[in-house]
């Protein structure tokens, strides 16, 4: 990755980055931009602002997507597109495309050798992949399960529950998922977590599976729920919630061998608000965990025992922070459409650990 950071043609932390246009000459252009069959991939980028998202595939290329919606009603015309960087930096491909603003905006997951486009209905139709030179290849859909083995990714989580296996291009529904599970993550070995929540009075518990086999389960402990998950290498998390709120996690850090609950650590449960489809939980290549709310605060952990976390200090207010190894990706954007673009808009990059950001300047790819 540090190729990639080194030569992704970033700015130092700082406002503003784009040209100054009158408002009425950037509404103009936006409008003619998503009303436009054949749109510009630059055009879209820059009139979307920021990236709706950012994967890494596993050699270390880049996609980022970006969505021009209709900015006066919920219907009518948009535009999308995504760009590929590889990991020298330079633009491998990109495309662009006329959308309606009523369709869901594509997403993509990276994996070995490229990406893949999470469905966006309730099906497994509509899952595309592209290797890291945009070229599509074809997917192959199943409906028969598969047992989970390293280098599967969770491509849908439920309703239905879909992983990619990227050396065969297969999505299908992975086997031995609990009935009750209510939320899953598979890590790079190819382990199912799940949370299991059942009707009866019984306390949830995280279940870890592997090859269809269950490997064991933990009870959450009592006056917990469950809420999200979130696995890699020995770490897997599961943020407890109390009544509407988060209130802490329940950690391992040997796979499963032992548990503890992290009831605060430094982290501001209480200022979480917003409810747990809000919450990011995410675990980097390190074992470390970050956690927090989606356009509010995140917090890093110290280190990868996961006892204590620090806040983490971000150049502008991000709308949504991701990881993908141990490098943070944080997106600044209107949290409503909008014809401008809102200060720091855009994406920002740490390499280590949230000390210092940088910025993605669209003009540079």
């Amino acid at each position: 990755m540090a190729a990639v950071s080194a030569a992704l043609a970033l700015t130092s932390c700082r406002p503003g980055g784009h040209d100054d246009e009158s408002s009425a000459d950037r509404e103009a252009k936006y409008k003619r931009v998503i009303e436009d069959p054949h749109p510009r991939p630059a055009d879209v980028i820059e009139m979307a602002g920021a990236p709706t998202g950012v994967v890494r595939a596993g050699e270390g290329s880049l996609l980022l997507t970006y969505y021009a919606g209709n900015v006066e009603d919920d219907e009518g015309p948009a535009a999308s597109a995504w760009r590929i960087i590889g990991p020298d930096g330079a633009t491998v491909a990109q495309h662009a495309e006329h959308a309606d603003a009523e369709a869901t905006p594509a997403a993509y997951k990276g994996v070995t050798g490229g990406f893949v486009r999470v469905p966006p209905g309730e099906g497994a139709e509509g899952a595309q992949a592209l290797d890291v030179s945009g070229k599509r290849q074809k997917v192959v859909i199943t409906g028969t399960s598969l047992r989970t083995r390293p280098g599967d990714v969770l491509l849908a989580e439920l309703e239905p529950t879909l992983v990619y296996r990227p050396a065969t291009r297969t999505v299908a529904p992975p086997a031995g998922v609990p009935e009750d599970a209510v939320r899953l993550a598979v890590d790079e070995r190819g382990t199912i977590w799940s949370l299991d929540q059942s009707l009866t009075e019984d306390p949830d518990r995280v279940l870890w599976q592997r090859d269809g086999r269950t490997l064991g389960s933990t009870a959450v402990p009592k006056p917990y729920t469950g809420g999200v998950l979130a696995a890699r290498g020995g770490t897997a998390a599961l943020s407890l919630t109390r009544g509407e709120s988060a209130s802490g996690l329940l950690v391992t850090t040997d796979s499963g061998e032992h548990w503890r609950t992290v009831p605060g650590g430094g982290v501001a449960w209480q200022d979480l608000k917003r409810g747990p489809e809000s919450l990011v939980l995410e675990v980097l290549a390190d074992g470390r965990l970050l956690v927090g709310e989606e356009g509010g605060r995140y917090w890093l952990a110290d280190d990868h025992t996961n006892s204590t976390f620090h806040q983490l200090k971000t150049p502008t207010a991000f709308t949504s922070l991701t990881v993908h190894g141990k490098t943070l990706y944080g997106i600044a954007d209107a949290t409503t459409a909008t014809y401008s673009l809102v200060k720091g808009e855009g994406l920002w990059i740490s390499r280590d650990g949230g000390r210092d950001w940088r910025r993605h300047d669209w003009r540079g790819w």
